[in-house]
């Protein structure tokens, strides 16, 4: 018989229902002990935040530069003004919608009143480098790589972004459960955490719905450009939609948006390097998803969303996003240093971001991957001319 085995998104549910109902049963002193938990966890993040950025950006900034043209040139361009459209998108309809949604400063309200409840010790680990600082590095670092491609330095560089991966799903990730249990546990104990995971929900269905509002742009610009229906390329990419879904992953579903495409018309030179190149760099789904969690978050502690400060963020974050692919819940582990950095998020603000992140992953990796459709179907247009 097979092993019954429960995802990481069951897991991330499963810890937050538990924490809201245990919140308030469970006795002081252990509620403490999780507490001590997630600083020492949070600690160890910080700490590793700022080589998350070096060891995937830089890689993945030379891995693309080896793949020379102006074919090349043309994708990134595209992939990333999607993926800023796909945040501002997000930003204008959070700004829209939310405040109907939230109830301002509910979330500083709980953190306030959770914070009677402290550690049993704590355990400075400070980061090698400043986010800012590992960003620049990594820029620079995977530019030179890029320049002198199967370099030694190139070679070291791979093997320091393998352990990354490795400490990400074999500590962080399975971690992860358990560090949201302490945070949802924490802010029951103030006895409000079911209010807030009521307005979750609520905006879990307004970034699903905005998901497919964003699918909808994206191939009625491809049906502009190729001059076809854009619902019947839809469609046709549906395939790899539910392939997503299912294994929540960009990579594994490469082979069926390949197919799905080529059957679109796409010419197949074009699409087999299109499509495996956008599930590097194009994370549309993946954006908008941090976008509305960041700025639902903000409302929540009744912090005044900017709109300059959310465009640079935003701006920002599609570059990160270029180091996600790869990583168990990668977008949301790549964005941590920019939220940190530029948003001014902590250890509670990260965790209910990891939270509704992973909660709705499935759903951000299908966007990412049926969008990598209608891109390809737009690059193939000016292929063809």
């Amino acid at each position: 018989m097979k092993k019954f085995r429960i995802g990481l998104v069951g897991r991330i549910i499963i810890a937050m229902i538990l924490g809201v109902i245990l919140g308030g049963l469970l006795p002081l002193k252990v509620i403490r002990a999780f507490i001590t938990f997630n600083g020492l966890f949070s600690q160890f993040l910080g700490f590793v935040i700022p080589l998350l950025i070096v060891g995937l950006v830089a890689p993945a900034i030379a891995d693309i530069g080896k793949k020379a043209g102006r074919m090349l040139l043309g994708t990134t361009v595209l992939a990333y003004i999607a993926t800023l459209i796909s945040g501002f998108a997000s930003y204008i309809t959070a700004e829209w919608t939310f405040p109907s949604l939230i109830e301002p400063g509910a979330l500083s309200k709980e953190f306030e009143a959770a914070s009677n409840a402290t550690a049993y010790f704590s355990i400075e680990i400070p980061p090698l480098m400043g986010v800012m600082t590992a960003l620049i590095l990594a820029f620079v670092l995977g530019l030179g790589m890029a320049r002198q491609p199967g370099g030694t330095l190139h070679g070291a560089f791979n093997d320091f972004r393998d352990i990354i991966y490795r400490t990400i799903g074999s500590v962080i990730i399975p971690l992860l459960p358990l560090f949201i249990f302490g945070i949802a546990l924490n802010m029951a104990y103030s006895g409000q955490a079911g209010e807030v995971m009521t307005v979750f929900i609520k905006i879990i269905g307004v970034i699903f719905l905005l998901h497919i509002g964003v699918l909808l742009f994206q191939y009625g610009v491809a049906g502009l450009f190729a001059r076809r229906n854009p619902l019947k390329l839809l469609l046709r990419m549906l395939p790899a939609y539910f392939t997503a879904l299912g294994t929540q992953s960009s990579a594994a579903t490469i082979p069926v948006t390949l197919r799905q495409t080529i059957a679109n018309g796409v010419n197949k030179d074009v699409a087999g390097f299109v499509v495996p190149l956008c599930a590097t760099i194009h994370l549309s789904g993946s954006t908008l998803k941090i976008v509305a969690c960041a700025i639902a978050i903000m409302m929540m502690q009744g912090t005044p969303v900017d709109f300059m400060q959310m465009a640079g963020f935003i701006l920002m974050l599609g570059v990160v996003m270029v180091a996600a692919p790869g990583v168990p819940g990668g977008a949301i582990m790549a964005a941590l240093g920019v939220l940190q950095s530029m948003l001014g998020f902590g250890e509670n603000e990260q965790a209910l971001m990891i939270a509704l992140y992973i909660t709705m992953d499935n759903f951000g990796t299908a966007c990412n991957v049926t969008g990598d459709g209608a891109l390809a179907v737009i690059i193939n247009k000016f292929y063809k001319n």
